[in-house]
């Protein structure tokens, strides 16, 4: 997927794109591959590659959830950056957390936030057990290629404000689903919508669980 092809497909899923959008996300890549040198960020390198399997796809969130009704949002586990750096360069008004338990990778975030200038956003040295003690909630938290799915509901599910959502970011999902089963009965948590589909051009599949609690 080359720049163009990218634009073309974004605006497909209802996001207008904007010629310094797209500037940010060329240093957003230089710095990527840049750092990815040194250290294991990502095994995708090729450019095309990095615009489909990464920015692309962390846009694909909108189509299961309406990013301009939230304020606040986590990204559990953002490695590179994905999807985290990637909504704040589409969506500015989200005040953003990411959060990663390896420190060399947040110093990444932080170096990359820096070279974007990149406001309200945040990257931190903390494990998704920690904001919990702290008692935190946001109006989304999401997890791209993470941990299995009933790892990610222990994780996320109780930093979820009262009418907010998980989303969970996933391939093939259908045994984590199976796995998942009994404690989201026990928690009362509900897949409020599943979309499946596949990327543009390599046409790998994606599914999208939008995730809630029950309404009392």
């Amino acid at each position: 997927m080359n720049e163009a092809e990218f634009k073309q497909e974004v605006e497909r899923l209802g996001i207008s794109v904007e010629d310094q959008q797209m500037e940010l996300l060329e240093k957003f890549y230089q710095l990527l591959i840049e750092t990815n040198k040194t250290m294991n960020l990502t095994r995708i390198v090729d450019k095309k590659e990095v615009y489909l399997k990464h920015f692309y796809d962390s846009l694909t969130i909108v189509k299961i959830f309406d990013l301009n009704k939230s304020n606040t949002l986590l990204d559990i586990g953002s490695g590179a950056g994905f999807p985290g750096i990637v909504l704040k360069i589409f969506f500015p008004h989200l005040k953003i957390t990411l959060i990663d338990a390896l420190q060399k990778r947040i110093n990444y975030l932080n170096k990359v936030i820096e070279a974007l200038s990149l406001e309200n956003i945040s990257a931190e040295h903390l494990r998704a057990e920690e904001l919990i003690r702290q008692q935190k909630t946001f109006d989304v938290v999401t997890a791209r290629a993470v941990a299995a799915l009933p790892k990610l509901l222990t994780w996320a599910m109780p930093l979820v404000s009262s009418q907010g959502a998980f989303i969970a970011m996933k391939g093939k999902i259908e045994e984590e689903l199976v796995a998942a089963q009994d404690l989201m009965k026990k928690n009362q948590y509900v897949i409020e919508r599943k979309i499946t589909f596949l990327l543009p051009k390599e046409e790998s599949k994606r599914t999208l669980l939008l995730i809630t609690r029950t309404k009392s």
